[in-house]
C-alpha cells in the first residue's frame, strides 16, 4: 500500500462479505431425517476475520445483517472472537441469511446444504451503503467471489473496490466459485476472472479454476491470472503452489524471494520463472497429513493463515505453511471455526525442515497440545 495508507491504517485486515447463521445437525443423516440442529455462524469472509483476530491481529468485519435476532447473534458471535464489528450495518427491511447443512459422509465427502439467503440484508450491499472509510482503513482488504454472486449491487461494489486507486490497501481475493449462487447460468466464471485480475493477492483452487475457466494446472492458472503480485493455487492433497513477485507498492515479495531461496531444498524451494508480467518465484509447499473430523472451513482457514503470515512479513514458504496449519486446526474440529495453534508453536512447526514437515501428522486436539509439543511425527 502507499505510505499514507500505511500510516493511517487502523486495522490489520478488513473482511467484507455476508455472514449467515448456520444450523448444524445433531446427528448424521439427510436433512429430511435430522431431528434437530445446533446454531453456529458461517461466512467465508467473517470466518477469515475471526481466525485472524484469534491469531492476534486487529481484524474488522464489514457486512449487513437484518434487524432481527439472527443478526444480533451473528454480530455478537463474531465480536466474541475479537473482531471489530462496529462497521456492520442493520437492514430493517431484509432478513439475515441462514443455512442448514448435514454432516459430511466420510466415505464420500458429500453433504447437503440448504441456503436461505435470497433477498438477505447482505445482498443489498452496494457502493452507496458500505462504509468505505472502514474498508480502506486496513493494511489488507479481503474479499471473495461469493459476494459478487449475491446481487448486481454487490457485484458493482466489488468492481469499485478492486478498481485501481491511490492509497488502496492490499486487495486479497478468494475466488470461491459457487455456480449455484449466480443468477445467470455461466455468468460467474468471466466475472470472477475479471475481478481476480484486478487484485494483489489471489487464492484459487486448482479444481475450481478448471471448472470455471477450463484451465488445468498451476502454470496454466498463472497464465490466466498474470496480474496479481501473489497467486496461491490450492491443489488439494498435493499442497499449494505460490507464484510471487515484487509487490509494486511495497517490494515485499522481493524480500520473500530471497528468503524462499534460502529456505531449504526439495519441494519448498522457490524457483524463478517469468510469466510475462515479470519474474515469478514459484514456491510449492506440500499439504499436511491430517486426521479430518469435518471437511468444512479449511479454505477460509488457509487464507487466514496465509494472510496472518503476510501481515508478519514472513517468507512465502512460511506463509503457505501457516495456511496449512490454520486449515489443519479447522479440519480437526466439527465446525467452521476454532482457535488457532499458539503463534510460537505454529512458528516452530512452520520452521521444520522438509523431511520433518513431510512426516508431520495432526489430529483432534493438536492445537491444545502446543504447550507440550505432543504432535505425531511418523
Amino acid at each position: 500500500m502507499s505510505g499514507s495508507a500505511a500510516r493511517t491504517a487502523t486495522a490489520d485486515a478488513v473482511c467484507l462479505g455476508e455472514s449467515m447463521v448456520t444450523f448444524l445437525p445433531s446427528q448424521p443423516g439427510r436433512l429430511a431425517d435430522v431431528p434437530s440442529f445446533g446454531r453456529g455462524i458461517g461466512g467465508a469472509e467473517s470466518n477469515v476475520a475471526c481466525a485472524l483476530a484469534a491469531a492476534g491481529h486487529r481484524a474488522k468485519w464489514v457486512g449487513r445483517v437484518g434487524a432481527d435476532g439472527f443478526g444480533d447473534h451473528l454480530v455478537d458471535a463474531i465480536a466474541g472472537y475479537g473482531v471489530d464489528t462496529s462497521a456492520v450495518r442493520r437492514d430493517p427491511g431484509r432478513p439475515t441469511g441462514i443455512y442448514f447443512r448435514t454432516a459430511a459422509d466420510r466415505a464420500t465427502d458429500t453433504h447437503e446444504v440448504a441456503y436461505y439467503r435470497a433477498g438477505s440484508a447482505a445482498s443489498a450491499m452496494s457502493p452507496h451503503n458500505v462504509p468505505y472509510e472502514d474498508l480502506f482503513s486496513a493494511r489488507i482488504l479481503h474479499l471473495s467471489g461469493i459476494t459478487a454472486a449475491l446481487s448486481a449491487d454487490c457485484l458493482a461494489l466489488l468492481h469499485d473496490l478492486t478498481a485501481p486507486r491511490d492509497g488502496r490497501p492490499l486487495i486479497s481475493f478468494d475466488v470461491n466459485h459457487r455456480p449455484g449462487l449466480w443468477r445467470e447460468a455461466g455468468a460467474g466464471p468471466e466475472v470472477l476472472l475479471a475481478l481476480a485480475r484486478r487484485c494483489d493477492l489471489v487464492f484459487v483452487g486448482e479444481d475450481e479454476a478448471e471448472e470455471a475457466w477450463g484451465v488445468h494446472g498451476a502454470e496454466a492458472i498463472r497464465a490466466a491470472l498474470p496480474e496479481p503480485d501473489v497467486l496461491v493455487v490450492k491443489r488439494g492433497s498435493e499442497g499449494v503452489t505460490v507464484f510471487s513477485r515484487t509487490d509494486r507498492r511495497t517490494g515485499g515479495a522481493a524480500e520473500d524471494r530471497g528468503a524462499a531461496e534460502d529456505a531449504g531444498a526439495g519441494a519448498d524451494r522457490g524457483v524463478a520463472q517469468d510469466t510475462g508480467a515479470g519474474a515469478d518465484t514459484v514456491t510449492t509447499v506440500p499439504s499436511l497429513r491430517v486426521d479430518v473430523v469435518a471437511a468444512v472451513g479449511a479454505g477460509d482457514a488457509f487464507a487466514a493463515g496465509f494472510l496472518s503470515a503476510t501481515l508478519r512479513d514472513l517468507p512465502v514458504r512460511d506463509r503457505a505453511r501457516h495456511g496449512h496449519l490454520m486449515a489443519a486446526a479447522v479440519l480437526t474440529v466439527p465446525g467452521d471455526l476454532t482457535g488457532p495453534p499458539p503463534r510460537a508453536y505454529a512458528d516452530r512447526l512452520a520452521a521444520l525442515d522438509d523431511e520433518a514437515w513431510g512426516t508431520l501428522r495432526l489430529g483432534p486436539g493438536w492445537t491444545a497440545a502446543g504447550a507440550n509439543e505432543e504432535v505425531r511425527v511418523t
